[in-house]
């Protein structure tokens, strides 16, 4: 008869050769590719759970996860793709991003399906913008690219008010901002922001000062996604090649490389890591989403559903108790919705 020990390990073995679960279930109707993915899980009894899509064709679909149906859609960005949607923490406001160089702002609380405001952008990349809601009642801060190549505007909304504009020494050769993280330390200092560049670097900027902090080389390709943990000060960014790089930042406010980890495949669309801190998730243009634990960066699973790359990744805020979701959007037109380590 095997020892416990030789039938524990035939155990471990089994567990780990299962497949991962399939999706708990999948939205189809955004009719073209899914380029964002936005959770809105309020804690109140009589909301349900709503995920925002924003697509290719320029919809903005609000999808409801308890009738898995679309309860509105939204259409301000004049066919031009959607790259980005929000909403404002404690508030009732889209924020909505798109190819026609318009970001624009819905009222949910209305009901209305026109925007109620609007900005012109000038820069005509796919770099998606960041919010950080401050203290004051109904403000909040806006990072997007500027109108120099290389530069990055910050703004104070709703007034649309010119905070400062970001822009690396000359020589940097950074390139265009591809993605941006406003963040505000716990320390309570002032507003931070983290842009990942054309070049594969990461720069970390002062807000209220205007200056450049520390910059960091990650990449030998564009930064296509970053995310941020302000609470373990650690970040992690992606790019086109097949490597995740995890970086630190110091009590100096230095950037520095943690660790990388080499994907099966190149291309990575984006990276989220979860509210709770413990579960990474990326999307790979091999049409698969990743998941890592976050803090010793561990392969947990590959979750293999999509027909096509997928485009981006996001999870369930954790505002209402329960299972936490996972939304994976991709360039097949459907989102797949997971439930994976909900009590990891």
């Amino acid at each position: 008869m095997p020892s416990l020990h030789r039938r524990c390990s035939w155990l471990s073995l089994l567990v780990m050769a299962l497949p991962p679960p399939p999706p708990r279930f999948v939205l189809r109707g955004s009719q073209s590719a899914v380029n964002t993915l936005h959770f809105s899980c309020r804690s109140e009894a009589d909301s349900p759970p709503l995920l925002f899509s924003g697509s290719l064709s320029g919809l903005i679909h609000v999808w409801n996860l308890q009738t898995r149906r679309v309860d509105t859609t939204l259409d301000g960005h004049a066919g031009q793709s959607v790259y980005w949607v929000k909403i404002l923490e404690g508030q009732h406001l889209l924020l909505s991003q798109g190819r026609d160089l318009k970001l624009c702002l819905w009222d949910l609380a209305e009901g209305r399906n026109a925007p109620v405001d609007s900005l012109s952008l000038d820069s005509v990349g796919f770099c998606k913008g960041s919010v950080l809601t401050e203290g004051t009642q109904g403000c909040w801060l806006l990072a997007v690219p500027g109108k120099g190549m290389d530069e990055v505007q910050v703004l104070d909304m709703p007034s649309k008010t010119s905070v400062c504009t970001l822009k690396p020494e000359a020589g940097a050769k950074a390139g265009m901002p591809m993605c941006l993280e406003l963040w505000k330390p716990p320390s309570g200092s002032g507003p931070l922001l983290l842009a990942g560049y054309e070049d594969g670097s990461v720069i970390l900027w002062n807000v209220s000062e205007r200056r450049m902090l520390s910059r960091l080389s990650c990449h030998k390709e564009p930064v296509m996604s970053l995310d941020f943990d302000s609470g373990r000060a650690k970040g992690v960014s992606g790019s086109s090649e097949k490597v995740l790089c995890v970086w630190s930042l110091d009590e100096h406010h230095s950037l520095k490389v943690c660790r990388t980890q080499e994907l099966t495949n190149p291309g990575i669309a984006d990276v989220a890591i979860r509210p709770d801190g413990k579960i990474l998730a990326t999307a790979g243009w091999d049409h698969r989403i990743r998941l890592f634990g976050w803090k010793q960066l561990k392969p947990l699973a590959v979750l293999d559903y999509h027909s096509a790359a997928v485009h981006c990744v996001a999870f369930s805020d954790p505002g209402r108790p329960g299972e936490q979701l996972l939304a994976g959007g991709s360039k097949d037109q459907r989102i797949s919705i997971w439930s994976v380590y909900s009590q990891t």
